[in-house]
């Protein structure tokens, strides 16, 4: 079993409350902004805490895969923002709802997307 990536104990804990029994979780990824803290990767769906939802108030929202039509990671990599400093963007479409993620650091995209993908 490969070691879970989590940037963030309490929302390993967080995800953790929302798993199904024999869930297995691949990694718990903060992100960068005030809309959705973070999002978790796990065996059967992407899972994270959003807090626009439902207007004001906050939500755990489940991503089945396959519910997903498309996914992509994008970068915003320059010379003087590599590393921590970057930032990286997942993209995920579900029906007509896209739903963005913001990542710190130039990779936590591109590692999300690569786990996505290999369970689509």
């Amino acid at each position: 079993m490969a070691e879970v990536v989590v940037d963030n104990k309490d929302q390993m804990e967080a995800v953790s409350r929302y798993l199904v029994p024999t869930e297995q979780v691949f990694a718990v990824l903060d992100l960068k902004g005030t809309g959705t803290g973070f999002i978790g990767v796990t065996d059967r769906r992407i899972i994270f805490f959003d807090r626009a939802f439902l207007g004001r108030r906050k939500a755990m929202v489940s991503v089945p895969y396959s519910k997903i039509t498309s996914v992509a990671s994008e970068d915003d990599e320059q010379l003087f923002t590599r590393g921590f400093f970057g930032s990286s963007l997942l993209i995920i479409k579900v029906s007509d709802q896209v739903y963005e993620f913001e990542f710190r650091g130039a990779d936590k995209a591109h590692l999300a997307y690569q786990l996505i993908c290999e369970r689509l």
